[in-house]
């Protein structure tokens, strides 16, 4: 039997049992339909938390820097914020789920999103209103990094239908918001106060399923260890005969994990009672170039994102389309992201190889900015469409990181690690197009910087989509 202390320091790598169910729930298959339900429930309702605090904040942005007397350089910096704080934040995440559980935790990050987002319309001060942001953003960096870590470990064998899911939830959140805000804000009385509260509501919502998980242990640990690695192996290299014979020892290990209840078993480092490196050893990311490239990848991808997020409404505006025209745009640029990010995850999973995927989505991001340069208003609806669809490569990185690593403790740290490295590289380019844009007064030079980042960005996508494992990279570059 574990040790109380144990348990504590290796939830992250705890087993998965034969069949999914909860501690405690002593074999009875209503209880494990049950609480399999209500986990499906919090990862939906959790994902259409993780970016409405933005883009509902980008609807009523003018109406917000009136109110708060907010100066143009500090609503720029706004949109360098949140993926800062992910960067900050996101890193977080796996302690605090070796500490608490990853359903304790994202329980926490949405009662802190509901909390900061109806805060923060009433602070009536620029700096209550970013800090009130910032609590928001940091409940959805440590959600977002744990989303593909319970994932996995509640369900090793679909990685690619539940990623799917929750990405796609992910995506009508966002353009809900986008699409939504102005109008609900009219409802409300037409105020920017109560447009942005309204979210919190959502919120407060997603809390709900997450307590009960809570409080019978049903999210105490990842559990992530053996039969993921089994769903792992065939998801990431179908036809792949290392996989298959890691995807057999990966279900030998779930075979002698004691029962349900009885507590997680111990995964060693190496070095420790002979554990061979790779096999169950916690990997350092950082030796791992597949860890390096699918981080790189997420940057990149995020740049384009909120690149998009920030700027496209004023291409188009600038090139004559109206104004409302313009948004309806964006919406549609964010709408692709609902039936795609269910549909790449689920492709990605059925593939050997997943970087055609990434050339494929990066080849239709240069095409729309191809167009946005050449006839940006004849031509609108199609580069709208292209840029969607580009987009997905949020998804994909999802995927990516769910199917890099065999263990529970490898999903969690690869998925903070490029995350967070991800971020950080995605917070210049914004501003940067800002800056461009600014002072070339017109949108070639911010357009050509947007082709050449994707350049780079289809490269480290075909790497990161490679047949690898960061245990096994991690255990040869220890040697």
């Amino acid at each position: 039997m574990a040790s109380e202390e144990t348990l504590r320091t290796t939830s992250v790598s705890t087993r998965v049992p034969d069949r999914i169910e909860s501690p405690g729930a002593s074999g009875r298959p209503g209880t494990r339909a049950w609480t399999t339900r209500l986990m499906i429930l919090g990862i939906v309702l959790t994902a259409l938390n993780l970016r409405p605090a933005i883009t509902s904040l980008g609807a009523l942005l003018e109406e917000v820097r009136d109110g708060l007397g907010m100066s143009g350089s500090v609503a720029g910096l706004l949109t360098s914020v949140p993926p800062l704080c992910f960067a900050v934040f996101g890193s977080l995440a796996p302690r605090l789920a070796r500490r608490f559980g990853p359903a304790a935790v994202v329980c926490a990050g949405m009662a802190a999103i509901a909390t900061g987002l109806a805060v923060r319309p009433y602070t009536g001060t620029t700096a209550g209103f970013v800090a009130a942001s910032a609590l928001a953003l940091m409940g959805i960096a440590v959600s977002n990094v744990l989303m593909p870590v319970i994932v996995k470990s509640w369900f090793p064998d679909r990685v690619g239908s539940m990623t799917g899911l929750y990405s796609m939830a992910l995506a009508l959140g966002t353009s809900a918001a986008a699409a939504v805000t102005v109008p609900l804000t009219e409802a409300l009385g037409g105020t920017w106060q109560t447009g942005l509260t309204a979210w919190a509501t959502l919120a407060a919502v997603a809390v709900l399923p997450w307590l009960p998980l809570v409080r019978t242990g049903g999210g105490r640990g990842t559990r992530g260890t053996g039969r993921a690695a089994e769903a792992a192996g065939r998801g990431a290299a179908a036809g792949s005969g290392a996989a298959r014979r890691d995807a057999a020892l990966g279900s030998g290990a779930a075979r002698q994990d004691p029962v349900a209840g009885s507590g997680p078993a111990r995964r060693e480092v190496p070095g420790e009672s002979g554990t061979v490196p790779g096999e169950g050893a916690a990997p350092r990311v950082t030796r791992s170039r597949t860890a390096w490239a699918l981080a790189v990848f997420f940057g990149l991808q995020a740049t384009a994102a909120y690149i998009t997020m920030g700027w496209m409404p004023q291409i188009f505006r600038d090139a004559g389309v109206p104004a409302d025209t313009a948004g309806v745009l964006l919406a549609v640029t964010m709408v692709m992201g609902v039936p795609l990010a269910f549909v790449i995850p689920r492709l990605a999973t059925r593939l050997p190889h997943q970087g055609p995927i990434a050339v494929a989505l990066g080849l239709c991001g240069l095409l729309s900015y191809a167009g946005l340069y050449l006839a940006p208003a004849d031509g609108a609806w199609v580069w709208a469409l292209l840029l969607g669809v580009s987009n997905c490569s949020f998804p994909l990185a999802l995927t990516l990181v769910g199917m890099r690593a065999r263990t529970g403790e490898g999903v969690a740290k690869l998925s903070a690690f490029a995350q967070s490295t991800g971020y950080l590289i995605s917070i210049p380019g914004p501003l940067l197009v800002g800056v461009l844009y600014q002072h070339s007064g017109g949108w070639g030079l911010p357009l050509a910087l947007m082709a050449a980042l994707m350049v780079p960005q289809i490269a480290v996508g075909a790497l990161a989509g490679r047949d690898r494992m960061i245990e096994d990279e991690t255990a040869a570059t220890g040697r």
